[in-house]
């Protein structure tokens, strides 16, 4: 990938709009917002919707686990690591209830030398999810 290549991975799931996974600005990778659906598939893991599309219900841990596998998936896609991780902006649509799950998923995944890290909370999501990263990573040389 090139400095300033706009990139997308082959096993993340498609944008919904039009944007690149990620873009590389010198020796930093930004990710787009990234959101728990999976490649090709309609079913968000842990949500239930009603006809109308609205969320009936949702596993917050099970969309946690799958943002983080996808964020996974767009940095080694395009040639950097989870450790390469140096600040995620979390947006969750109910920090009452989804933050203290969210945060033990967080102490989990980056047990050793933490990124920086901002949650906020927010109304909506643009599809019925409750959680969203928004990441930077530094690159380290050429990759």
């Amino acid at each position: 990938m090139n400095n300033s290549a706009a990139h997308n991975a082959d096993k993340a799931p498609e944008p919904v709009g039009l944007y690149p996974h990620a873009r590389r600005a010198g020796d930093f990778l930004f990710l787009s917002g990234v959101g728990p659906r999976r490649k090709g598939q309609k079913d968000i893991p842990g949500v239930t919707l009603d006809s109308e599309g609205d969320i009936v219900s949702y596993d917050i841990e099970a969309q946690c686990r799958s943002v983080f596998d996808n964020v996974r998936t767009i940095l080694e896609s395009a040639g950097a690591s989870w450790g390469d991780l140096v600040d995620v902006t979390v947006f969750l649509t109910n920090m009452k209830e989804d933050f203290a799950a969210y945060n033990k998923l967080w102490a989990e995944y980056f047990a050793e030398n933490p990124p920086c890290r901002t949650t906020v909370e927010v109304g909506a999501l643009p599809t019925p999810i409750a959680i969203e990263l928004k990441c930077i990573a530094m690159m380290k040389g050429d990759k």
